[in-house]
């Protein structure tokens, strides 16, 4: 579509190529008759859902649980049944009026204009009473973005722990999938899990139906790594179609919902009808062009993956061309290339699967999915109109795509666009160097205030970045105390949610923190002496760290988890499994594209981390730091009695953990934050337990810098330091979050 050279007629012309955008995808073969009549049901018809939640959450602080609860999950099922009903509609009124759309091409003189109002005027007849067949008024109003904001973040599953326990698992579990920063929540849900009657069942997302294509993506990658070429084809190809019918649901609900006008193009602005009906056609296609980011948006993420279609495409021809399946792959890769009509590697590709084919593709019937086809033309050409606007309207909008070519956008615009573009590609590139910079504020090199301790391993001897190994931290007798007190209290899958082998089916896991350790001293069922020792162990460690990282503020304990991984007996044969895959402790890493997101459901708070190794009678178990591919091995460590490795907790220090094969290995994990806000709370109760009995331990309060008050860094109110990129390598998302 040519963009307009006459401004004189700019509201006309993108009037006129509003209409015939709208209708150049619509099939007007089905009849027009029977609207509104699959819509509604026998109960009557729909309600308003935002004054059911309003009512919902008045009879919650009213402390009426029934009520409440019978309210609010009727404001859910309501809100569904609205969404379902507008998106039939909206189907349905499609043919209303498209007789009249021949005249608009065919009609001279001045009344092409009012051929189009009719035919607006005849779908919004259709719409109003297919809507009215089955809605109420009121709830056919538009409800105030507060609301939205509610049902988006699923707040209705936070009031709705109410009754059954089974129930209220399910709706704290399903809120937290998209709040997974909520800290009270977490500790709620650990409380369910221990409650008797409540299943594994229980911990399901109710909200999974809207987030498939997530499920199904995460189960293609899976069916990858085990190699099943097969049915990774099968989850790839569900994935794309999900994709595809998630972004229509969403370009449906933009359609008919309620669009306001931006705000300086008001009822009560200067502009005239033509301006007026432009803003709102522009902030229409604005929202359609939005669902690329709401459904590349997974729950409890702020960043949209980039690049989302393109990248299922990518694996999907990879996967059918590992399958066998040339013929399909060649398919995939062409639509891949209508986002990319230059990259090289497809190019590459598609010229090795056409030799492979004999030169032949059209016979194998390998032209692009008509789907994809019709996705790429019809955003294409939103994003001229949107573009247009932008340069004469003084239209704001912002592209969701990376793969927008740049003769979509107007001349006047794209130096701003190559700039955004190139600060882009500049990120990316940092994000490729060999030699990284650490931005935890920790600076390896400082004195180590213990006597008999050594530094075996720095950064240059461990080929990273604020990365030690220190000998000498404990004895052989304090490491003997500890491994006992670890056979006598240590508990399968403690630190696990209960699961005896989080990482891998051939390691028992079992673990003990310090507060469990202090009430089982108390209870006489450990030796009071060896809980003070492992609570001691944490100081010590904090403290040669602290001086050493020279750390220019407060240090907090995170988490402390003394842990025990022992291998199963019988079950080691031909392992090429890890004992704890490569990972970042506070970041999720995405090894193919070299990025780590800083953001839920990875520990984002901790900064800096540590292990002090308790035994080495056993085979495998050596930590290992690796290059941001999880692949390069940059270093290894092979543990000992009194062995402690530190590092900050960043993006610099990938690492995993070899296969134990044979024996137990222990050792005590310990983070550290320099939020106070996240500091450790169990084992702050630990010690107050401690002081009631009389007993002297070291506080666990903050170590400072000589001479420097510590400070804590604001509340997180969402995700820092993530990065944007093209996401298109065939990487898995791993995110560091258990024990070294």
């Amino acid at each position: 579509m040519a963009l307009f050279a006459n401004h004189n007629s700019v509201y006309v012309a993108l009037h006129i190529s509003l209409i015939h955008y709208l209708f150049s995808f619509f099939d007007f073969t089905s009849p027009v008759a029977g609207i509104g009549a699959s819509v509604g049901s026998a109960s009557g018809l729909i309600p308003s859902y935002d004054v059911l939640y309003y009512t919902g959450v008045r009879a919650y602080f009213s402390e009426e649980w029934e009520k409440a609860a019978e309210l609010l999950e009727k404001s859910m099922t309501t809100r569904e049944a609205l969404f379902r009903t507008r998106r039939q509609c909206h189907e349905e009124c499609l043919p209303a009026g498209h007789d009249r759309l021949p005249k608009l091409d065919t009609e001279k003189g001045n009344v092409w204009d009012l051929w189009a109002v009719d035919w607006v005027q005849r779908r919004a007849e259709c719409v109003r009473f297919c809507l009215g067949r089955a809605v109420t008024p009121a709830g056919q109003l538009p409800v105030s973005a507060d609301i939205e904001y509610e049902f988006s973040t699923r707040n209705p599953y936070n009031f709705l722990q109410l009754g059954k326990v089974q129930k209220a698992a399910s709706a704290a579990h399903t809120f937290f999938v998209a709040n997974p920063s909520h800290l009270e929540m977490r500790n709620n849900i650990e409380k369910y899990r221990r409650m008797e009657g409540v299943t594994e069942d229980a911990f399901q997302d109710r909200e999974m139906e809207t987030e498939k294509h997530w499920a199904l993506y995460d189960s293609a990658l899976t069916s990858e790594a085990s190699s099943d070429w097969t049915h990774a084809v099968e989850k790839w190809r569900e994935c794309v179609n999900e994709t595809l019918r998630q972004t229509d649901e969403c370009r449906a609900q933009c359609e008919v919902a309620s669009q306001r006008l931006p705000e300086s193009r008001g009822e009560d602005g200067m502009d005239g009808v033509f301006e007026k009906a432009a803003a709102l056609s522009l902030s229409l296609l604005s929202c359609h062009q939005a669902c690329v980011t709401q459904v590349a948006t997974r729950p409890g993420r702020i960043s949209a993956q980039e690049d989302l279609l393109p990248t299922q495409l990518e694996h999907l021809h990879i996967a059918q061309f590992k399958a066998g399946d040339l013929g399909g792959a060649v398919r995939s890769l062409r639509s891949l290339l209508l986002f990319y009509p230059s990259d090289k590697d497809s190019l590459s590709n598609l010229e090795l699967y056409t030799e492979t084919l004999g030169g032949d593709t059209e016979a194998h019937g390998t032209k692009p999915s008509q789907e994809i086809a019709r996705y790429v033309s019809r955003s294409l050409q939103e994003k001229k109109l949107l573009y247009f606007g932008m340069e004469n309207l003084n239209f704001n909008f912002t592209d969701p795509d990376l793969w927008t070519p740049e003769k979509v956008v107007p001349e006047l615009l794209r130096d701003t666009w190559r700039a955004e573009k190139e600060v882009l590609n500049e990120k990316m590139k940092e994000g490729e160097k060999e030699v990284e910079m650490d931005d935890s504020g920790f600076y390896a090199g400082g004195p180590v205030p213990q006597v008999g301790v050594t530094i075996s391993m720095d950064d240059n001897s461990l080929n990273g970045t604020n990365r030690v190994m220190l000998d000498g931290v404990l004895d052989q007798k304090e490491c003997d105390t500890v491994l006992r007190l670890a056979t006598a209290a240590a508990s399968a899958g403690d630190g696990y949610r209960g699961r005896r082998s989080p990482h891998t089916p051939h390691e028992k896991f079992e673990g003990l923190t310090v507060l469990r350790a202090v009430k089982l001293a108390q209870d006489g069922m450990v030796n009071q002496s060896d809980a003070k020792l492992l609570h001691e162990m944490g100081e010590r460690v904090r403290t040669l760290l602290h001086s050493y990282f020279r750390s220019p503020s407060g240090l907090h304990f995170s988490d402390t988890h003394l842990v025990c991984r022992s291998a199963i007996t019988g079950d080691q044969e031909g392992r090429l499994d890890l004992s704890h895959p490569v990972h970042v402790d506070n970041c999720l890493l995405e090894p193919e594209t070299r990025q780590c997101w800083r953001e839920p459901p990875a520990f984002t708070h901790r900064d800096l981390s540590a292990v002090l190794y308790l035994n080495d009678d056993f085979d495998g178990g050596e930590l290992f730091f690796t290059d941001r591919d999880a692949k390069t091995v940059t270093a290894r460590v092979k543990p000992t009695c009194g062995r402690l490795v530190g590092f900050s907790s960043g993006p610099v220090n990938p690492h995993g953990v070899t296969a134990v094969t044979a024996g137990c290995r222990c050792a005590l994990a310990l983070w550290f934050t320099k939020e106070k806000q996240h500091r450790d709370m169990e084992r702050e109760e630990a010690e107050t337990l401690w002081a009631a009995d009389g007993q002297s331990v070291t506080k666990g309060g903050e170590v400072r810098e000589e001479g420097r008050e510590g400070t804590a860094a604001p509340a997180r109110s969402g995700r820092s330091g993530s990065q944007s990129s093209r996401s298109r390598g065939r990487g898995r998302v791993t995110g560091g979050k258990d024990e070294l």
